[in-house]
């Protein structure tokens, strides 16, 4: 490692410029000392890594239980550079990379991420699909899901579902209908469970929903008597870390089991999978909590990764510019994380969506949310969030929209889940895969069917 005292430091210094690693004091000090990192980074061996934790807690205890020697095999000998021009290769393939999934533990994906361009993140990516089962299927090739995500600041239930359905009209929701709830109570939660789960049925929608509490709260909720589909739980890449936000994996692991015994015991919902679990994370988080132990804030989103994928998701989003430019300073940022953070996750076997998104204090703008979509949508992103008009009225914050998963499906040829796709057309939401429900006349009738299902 020459003139770098250890792992953790070359890792950070090796890192692309973010504002957190500054923040937190072990950012490469010119580009000179960058390019040095990069470069002792590509010549160091993956075994090194593997035999080198760069932190002793619960996190990396559950990746190196999960970790398949078999499978790290074909690259055992290999040194960072060296996966690189592997991952790259013309004649590697989806079938190579899922084998390899396994084998790789997650600080091995973000030493490879360190010395990618934009652009070898992006086909790399794109080679690899990771689908999930629930109540529909999502991430097969040729796929864009949406979550929806009907906020309302002050959770009313009648706004929540207007919101809902107006994004059916655009082919919205197959990912998942996701609400962030206001108020964290059990009372809150199981009123909006209940209300998703009366949408879904009256109209017969193949798709998951999820209120995104705490995950203590949605299994108070549950026990009360509420339905859940997905149990939701923001994740990171230390112990300390997911302390801060409540949780565990034990925690992780008790509820995830609990879902599934629920799962069995429900008539109404005829399920294709066992994927029950929704995870959202997002660089800088153990950062922000004081929870970092020195390591980069790329590397630690990668070890949240490797807390995720040990309990089978349905859905993994990184928040990319939500914590604010703290943590990530301006577009050219927001941009190298989201591509990090998406080739990252489907490197490690996870079906990864993204929330391309950014805080009104951040130096980015709307035209910085359509550069990254339309970059994640070529490197095969699962799913992005479709939020009305763009602009959350409950957490402040700008995403994308409904029109947005419309315009990334025509650019890029892609269309809503098979099964949920299959469900619009039937509805006449959709003809010839594409939105029917945009003209005049059929949106004031669908609308006269959303108040009237209100007023049950």
């Amino acid at each position: 490692m020459g003139r770098f005292s250890d792992l953790r430091e070359l890792f950070a210094k090796a890192n692309e410029v973010k504002s957190g690693d500054q923040l937190a004091g072990i950012a490469a000090q010119s580009e000179q000392e960058r390019v040095a990192a990069k470069c002792a980074l590509a010549d160091l061996p993956l075994a090194t890594i593997h035999a080198t934790p760069l932190l002793e807690d619960d996190v990396t205890r559950l990746i190196y239980e999960s970790f398949d020697e078999q499978a790290f095999a074909p690259v055992r000998s290999m040194t960072v550079g060296e996966l690189r021009e592997y991952l790259l290769a013309d004649t590697t393939g989806e079938r190579e990379l899922k084998a390899l999934q396994p084998g790789l533990i997650p600080e091995m994906a973000a030493a490879v991420a360190k010395i990618m361009s934009n652009k070898d993140l992006v086909l790399a990516a794109a080679k690899i699909r990771n689908v999930t089962r629930c109540r529909n299927t999502l991430g097969e090739r040729g796929v864009l899901a949406i979550r929806t995500q009907p906020n309302h600041p002050a959770d009313d239930i009648a706004g929540i579902l207007l919101a809902a359905f107006e994004g059916l009209f655009y082919g919205c929701g197959d990912a998942v209908i996701g609400v962030n709830p206001a108020t964290d109570s059990v009372e809150t939660v199981s009123a909006i469970l209940h209300a998703l789960q009366r949408f879904v049925g009256a109209y017969e929608i193949p798709t998951q929903t999820c209120c995104l509490a705490h995950i203590g709260t949605q299994l108070a909720a549950l026990e009360a008597g509420a339905p859940i589909d997905l149990l939701f739980q923001s994740v990171a890449g230390t112990q300390d870390a997911n302390r801060s936000f409540g949780v565990s994996l034990a925690m992780l692991r008790e509820g995830r089991e609990r879902i599934l015994e629920h799962h069995r015991q429900r008539t109404d919902v005829q399920w294709v999978g066992e994927n029950v679990m929704y995870f959202e994370t997002g660089q800088g988080s153990a950062l922000s909590a004081e929870s970092h132990h020195g390591l980069d804030q790329l590397t630690l989103e990668a070890r949240a990764y490797g807390v995720a994928r040990a309990y089978s998701p349905m859905l993994v989003n990184s928040v990319v510019g939500f914590i604010g430019p703290e943590y990530l300073f301006d577009e050219r940022q927001i941009v190298r994380a989201g591509l990090e953070d998406h080739f990252m996750g489907k490197l490690l076997g996870l079906p990864m969506g993204c929330d391309v998104c950014y805080t009104n204090h951040a130096e980015a703008d709307q035209n910085s949310t359509d550069n990254l979509l339309m970059l994640l949508s070529a490197a095969g992103c699962n799913y992005f969030m479709g939020v009305p008009c763009s602009d959350d009225v409950m957490l402040n914050y700008q995403s994308t929209s409904y029109h947005d998963a419309v315009a990334m499906r025509r650019i890029f040829n892609l269309q809503p889940a098979p099964k949920f796709l299959t469900w619009l057309e039937g509805r006449g939401y959709y003809r010839d895969h594409q939105p029917a429900a945009l003209d005049g006349a059929l949106r004031r009738e669908l609308m006269g069917q959303a108040e009237e299902l209100l007023s049950r």
